[in-house]
């Protein structure tokens, strides 16, 4: 499903200069929180703040029967897409709660960590886009380390920084490596990405998905027609990078420190929530459906009518719920987590000048063992996602038609003559990459190629061995280049299980070479000899892949 327009809710109209972007579009000043006032709680057009206007009753007003109601909370639900007024009104605490991106939160925190009472304390994440939001390229660029030295076109402090950022960096690019083309809106204006790509001087773009389907005719490739630019495609969504983009809200430290309890509460009825909805989203045409979908559409999108769209502003997020939020905040190992989130988006905005400082944003510390209580629903599954037939003949086809298009990243190890054994020891960095991209591109499939030095081939070659020994030679090679493949995925697979960590062993592809694709090169049909040793030493190699697959249909069910 797709990001509804309405996401220009998160346009954020700062000047464009690398220094407090915030602190200079105005002043903030500093209130106390008052006493005996309803509580706004700030919402956005987003899919998963579905499920906080369900856990307020479907309504704009906390409902005594509602799940925040039974609680004894009571909220005024407010939606507020123009984040500078959220902050504004944040700390004024017209409302102490803060609601967007953990990127946006972040960009924020030259203000909000300036003084104590402000201070933020992340207290629950909602959910990640799995699908809304896409970077968009123009003919030449492949894969993301091709955008070296290209023009990007960029919304400025908007929700896209750290997307982008997180992709160059596992491009092994960062920021000093592009030309970011900054703009004012993120959609439905002449100051927007999609309208700088059909510029000529802009060869990519971080989109909302309406806009990129506009710009590649639909996502098949842009032909020129309409609105859409002639070779324009999708290089990747967070349908693959489906962990980059966290939606979050957070709460002012002096309004927790003296509403701790209640806080809580609301923390526990939004997951709820979540479990509520997601029941729900079962149940299409049952009243109680109605109810809530017509609710929603009318808080979130200004018309009851608007069910479908609320709908696709639901296919867009995947709710972490009760499980999620215990990984995001109390699991050191999830390569996902806020610590590991406030690392990487603080180093993207660092380097563009976003902020001057690094502020690590605090999570509330929460028992999750008492969250827990009253929870029904079960953890979403974190294997067994993708179909295994059909991981299978994608790779098939793509070996067959030797093609890379659609391979978002890649890296090697690198083995010794008769090696079968890859010890967490030797490939410790290794592996820890591959569960961070594992992670990051849960919608992506990860191959698992390995190759075999030709050179002992080469040999019986030249001393007259016949085509049935060669062909022995070849198919012996390939066999130990999956047998070593599989070595390597199995050690991964133990090394994360050892640190905590579920990888999805269905996610992941092995593939054997043998001396098929030899770093040396082919030469009229066959290997070419490797000239030195390092030659020879580079043929013995395991490659890891991330693919993207969106556009193959039935190949995974993301959760």
């Amino acid at each position: 499903m797709i990001k509804q327009i309405v996401m220009l809710s998160f346009l954020l109209s700062f000047p464009l200069k690398a220094e407090s972007p915030m602190k200079q579009s105005g002043s903030f000043p500093v209130k106390d929180c008052p006493k005996g006032a309803k509580t706004v709680l700030p919402l956005i057009t987003w899919g998963g703040d579905i499920a906080t206007v369900l856990a307020n009753g479907s309504s704009l007003s906390t409902t005594k029967d509602s799940l925040l109601g039974q609680k004894g909370l009571s909220f005024e639900l407010k939606r507020e897409d123009d984040f500078k007024e959220q902050v504004k009104s944040y700390m004024a605490c017209k409302s102490p709660f803060l609601r967007g991106t953990l990127g946006m939160l972040h960009m924020a925190s030259e203000i909000t960590e300036a003084h104590p009472q402000t201070k933020l304390k992340i207290i629950y994440q909602l959910t990640w886009s799995v699908g809304g939001d896409a970077l968009v390229v123009k003919e030449g660029i492949a894969s993301p380390k091709d955008l070296k030295g290209k023009t990007i076109a960029l919304q400025s402090y908007g929700p896209h920084v750290d997307y982008l950022g997180k992709v160059l960096q596992d491009a092994g690019l960062s920021y000093k490596d592009v030309k970011i083309k900054w703009v004012k809106d993120l959609t439905a204006t002449k100051e927007t990405p999609l309208h700088a790509f059909r510029g000529g001087a802009v060869d990519g773009a971080m989109m909302i998905i309406p806009d990129a389907l506009a710009a590649t005719s639909n996502g098949q490739g842009g032909t020129g027609a309409e609105d859409s630019v002639k070779g324009a495609r999708i290089l990747l969504s967070t349908k693959s990078a489906s962990r980059i983009i966290a939606d979050v809200y957070g709460v002012r430290s002096d309004y927790f420190a003296a509403h701790k309890k209640e806080v809580g509460d609301l923390v526990h009825g939004l997951m709820k929530g979540s479990e509520e909805l997601q029941a729900l989203m079962k149940k299409k045409g049952n009243p109680e459906y109605q109810k809530t979908m017509a609710s929603a559409a009318k808080i979130l999108l200004d018309s009851e009518q608007a069910i479908p769209d609320t709908e696709g502003l639901y296919g867009d997020a995947r709710f972490v719920g009760f499980f999620g939020n215990k990984k995001f905040f109390a699991d050191p190992y999830y390569p996902r987590s806020l610590g590991f989130l406030n690392q990487e988006i603080q180093k993207s905005l660092l380097s563009l000048g976003l902020i001057q400082k690094a502020h690590d944003l605090e999570g509330a510390g929460f028992d999750y063992d008492l969250l827990q209580k009253g929870m029904t629903g079960a953890a979403q599954p974190e294997t067994g996602r993708f179909d295994k037939d059909r991981v299978a003949a994608v790779v098939d086809k793509r070996q067959k038609q030797n093609q890379d298009r659609g391979d978002l990243f890649a890296f090697e190890v690198f083995f010794q003559p008769n090696q079968n054994t890859f010890t967490a020891s030797q490939y410790e960095q290794d592996f820890k990459r591959v569960i961070n991209l594992a992670s990051t591109y849960g919608g992506a499939i990860i191959t698992v190629e390995g190759h075999s030095d030709p050179l002992g081939y080469l040999k019986k070659k030249k001393s007259g061995a016949t085509n049935v020994v060669l062909q022995k030679i070849r198919q012996s090679a390939k066999n130990l280049s999956m047998t070593r493949a599989n070595h390597v995925k199995n050690s991964l697979m133990a090394y994360a299980k050892e640190k905590g960590v579920v990888l999805d062993p269905s996610q992941f592809a092995v593939v054997g070479h043998g001396i098929g694709k030899p770093r040396s090169g082919m030469c009229s049909g066959e290997p070419c000899a490797p000239k030195t040793k390092q030659e020879w030493l580079d043929n013995m190699r395991v490659e890891f892949k991330i693919i993207q697959v969106e556009a193959e249909e039935n190949v995974f069910s993301p959760i």
